[in-house]
């Protein structure tokens, strides 16, 4: 059997902070093998610890986000901690932190004296609206970032409020352009001859970057309004309710497929229809083309119309619930869901990981670290403090 590498080995990652901008990235590192320290306040540490539904005293949000760190704990706010972790910086290769801006300077552990110590370190900052700029000391969620973005604008239907997206995407995207920022700088550094830098990410930032509104906005003044599940560009492409209920997403929005939509449906005379001829008349006509397609559908059950639309070559796919995703074939087979173990020798079932590298394949050692769980083996065996100095930390309350 081929043995695995690992891609990150090697790779030291301090990280600072909670929730999910900032320890995502951490998250993506550690799954690829890098040694994630993640450093929390020695009272009450993550809030992600307290999010969500607990199982034998887990918070199962954490679960994920926690897996494959080591957690240690120290207090940042007093000197005997700044000091501490100044050694810790020393050794690492990378810092992720998500406080609000000027948080590292006020603790005297920022870029500027942190470099003096170590000038291969990268640091990377994710906060609600970046390291500079007027909103800067703004307080943000990503319910927030995505309002600011203008993502909740075109979310939802136009005789509606605007809506937020479901679930953290603005915040898992941060942390998708952080990681991939870390990334950057450390392939300059070690490949290129660089030496460490600053990343700066806000929260806002990575959904406006996938938006793609600036380009028609600034030659057309063009201002894209609420359309519900409809996308103008895109027509028939709709969210319809078969016979049994179950509500099937069907995408013929291109050329060829929509005239194999129209072949499946019996309906080709659709072509010949002036109003629904080219790709700008069946969107100036889409509630009425959609209504169509929306007739045809109702007559079947789901499976034998998915069955019969995929036959055809027709993007669609009935929208799951995590009950219906559970039981899916193609997330077992590509393991999108696996089993991992809490420290309390429960099994669960947690998020696979992605993407899949062939020769250097992500993996969960374990989740959840309890809080302190890594002190000693970093104290003692990576700054190499003497027994005494270990305990005084501890009952000092600085770790």
């Amino acid at each position: 059997m081929e043995v695995k590498k690992v891609a990150l080995k090697g790779l030291r990652v301090i990280e600072l902070g909670n929730l999910i901008g900032a320890p995502f990235c951490g998250t993506l590192m550690a799954e690829f093998g890098a040694e994630v320290i993640k450093v929390e306040e020695p009272e009450g540490g993550d809030v992600g610890r307290y999010t969500g539904q607990v199982v034998d005293g887990t918070s199962l949000y954490f679960a994920f986000l926690a897996r494959n760190k080591k957690c240690i704990t120290l207090d940042l706010r007093v000197p005997k901690g700044q000091e501490i972790f100044k050694k810790l910086a020393s050794h690492a290769d990378v810092m992720i932190e998500n406080f609000r801006p000027g948080t590292l300077k006020k603790w005297n552990i920022d870029y500027a004296e942190l470099s003096k110590i170590n000038r291969r370190l990268i640091l990377a900052h994710v906060s609600g609206f970046g390291q500079y700029g007027p909103y800067r000391d703004r307080v943000s969620f990503d319910r927030i970032a995505t309002a600011f973005a203008g993502q909740d604008y075109i979310t939802g239907f136009p005789d509606k409020p605007p809506a937020h997206v479901g679930g953290s995407v603005a915040d898992y995207l941060t942390g998708l352009f952080c990681t991939v920022g870390v990334m950057f700088a450390a392939y300059h550094r070690d490949v290129n001859g660089g030496q460490g830098q600053e990343i700066d990410v806000a929260l806002y930032e990575g959904m406006f970057r996938v938006m793609n509104q600036v380009e028609e906005y600034g030659q057309f003044a063009t201002i894209p309004i609420r359309t519900g599940n409809t996308n103008p560009q895109f027509v028939p492409a709709e969210t319809f309710m078969a016979k049994d209920g179950q509500w099937v997403v069907v995408h013929a929005g291109t050329e060829n497929i929509w005239k194999r939509l129209i072949k499946l449906m019996g309906r080709e005379d659709l072509a010949e229809d002036p109003k629904f001829r080219d790709p700008r008349s069946r969107n100036e006509n889409r509630d009425e083309l959609h209504g169509i397609v929306r007739e045809w559908v109702k007559g079947f059950e789901s499976k034998p119309l998915l069955d019969s639309l995929w036959g055809a070559g027709i993007p669609s796919t009935k929208i799951n619930n995590i009950a219906d995703i559970f039981q899916d074939p193609q997330f077992q087979v590509r393991e999108n869901i696996i089993e991992a173990m809490l420290s309390s020798g429960r099994k669960i079932k947690t998020m696979g990981v992605i993407p899949k590298l062939s020769m250097t394949p992500g993996r969960v050692d374990f989740v959840a670290p309890p809080m302190g769980a890594h002190n000693e083996e970093i104290y003692r065996g990576l700054l190499k403090l003497s027994a005494e100095e270990y305990d005084g930390l501890k009952k000092q309350g600085v770790i």
